[in-house]
């Protein structure tokens, strides 16, 4: 057998070749499927993908994922981990990525854009408008950002404030099991803020914003138990250590459950330099907010020391189990 310059005979390229052509040929299965069971697929990876890279790296699979990843349907299911964006990246393309979610009706989507259009991008309309859209469809964390920017008139002056609308928007957020609300409306209680002053009812909502809080991280530390066969071992509970503060039970030593991802956002913003704060401007002194002032003394801050600022008596709260008790120095010990 005679080998060309190659040193591979004729008849077996020959042979590669119509190989070749041969699965060049066959019917691609996948091809077949109906486009509503793709985009089902799609929509269910969406919605539980575990980062923003997952999905969008299994869209870059074949042209027809990246097609139909773009879909009405996926794009309103696409999930909070998925729009956990970072604000270290390229920003255009996610701002895209948002507007397009948006355009498809995403409840989280329209709430995550507000926020940064307000607060990152200082367009306090358009924010909002996003902020309220899905707060109508009874999104409990735009209930909350809303009560927030109500109580401490954000974007505004101090004349805009409106403490009934505040208490009002907190207290629907609190109805649908926001923890943080559930918080700020039973400081509200106690301190008669914006609504007539009952301290047993402030209490029993502190006592309750405790409780769901002790029972979020019980279910988080249980998920994060390795599956072996020691399983039926007890859990730690010296984590969860209960002191009293401010006549309520509370949790002294085990960080709060993360916040959601804008706050995240906002926080590496702000932090990166990535948007200019005005001259006096302070962010919330609670870590997992990231909540900016958007005019001078727009914060309140600690009354023991004052060299803290917080967006809210709920971050104030918060930040006084996690991390302000132990530096908190009064103003006479400094003068001392």
């Amino acid at each position: 057998m005679e080998e060309n310059g190659r040193g591979i005979s004729p008849r077996r390229s020959k042979r590669r070749t119509v190989h070749k052509i041969a699965a060049a040929n066959e019917p691609n299965l996948f091809d077949e499927l109906p486009d509503d069971l793709v985009v089902s697929v799609l929509c269910k990876l969406s919605s539980s993908a575990a980062s923003s890279s997952d999905f969008i790296n299994a869209l870059l699979t074949c042209k027809r994922f990246k097609s139909l990843g773009f879909h009405q349907l996926v794009l309103s299911n696409v999930g909070s981990k998925v729009l956990a964006v970072k604000a270290k990246n390229r920003f255009d393309s996610v701002h895209r990525f948002l507007i397009h979610c948006v355009n498809a009706g995403n409840v989280e989507a329209c709430y995550t854009l507000g926020m940064i259009r307000f607060y990152c991008l200082q367009n306090r309309g358009s924010g909002m408008s996003l902020m309220a859209k899905a707060a109508i469809k009874s999104y409990a964390p735009a209930l909350y950002s809303l009560a927030v920017i109500q109580f401490n008139g954000s974007g505004g002056s101090r004349t805009d404030k409106d403490l009934l609308a505040g208490v009002a928007l907190c207290a629907r957020a609190a109805f649908l099991g926001h923890v943080d609300a559930l918080r700020e409306l039973g400081h509200c209680f106690q301190d008669g803020y914006g609504i007539r002053q009952n301290i047993t009812a402030g209490r029993r909502l502190l006592m309750q914003a405790n409780t769901r809080e002790l029972a979020s991280l019980l279910k988080s530390l249980v998920k994060q138990q390795p599956n072996h066969h020691h399983h039926h071992r007890g859990l730690n509970y010296e984590q969860f250590n209960c002191i009293s503060c401010s006549g309520c039970s509370s949790m002294s030593n085990e960080p709060a459950s993360e916040g959601h991802p804008v706050n995240v956002f906002l926080k590496e913003w702000f932090e990166l330099g990535l948007g200019e704060m005005g001259e006096g401007l302070r962010l919330c002194a609670h870590k997992g907010c990231g909540r900016p002032e958007t005019r001078a003394h727009e914060f309140r801050r600690c009354s023991a020391c004052g060299t803290v600022h917080y967006c809210s008596r709920g971050c104030q709260a918060l930040d006084w189990k996690l991390r302000h008790k132990l530096e908190c120095v009064p103003i006479e010990r400094w003068l001392e």
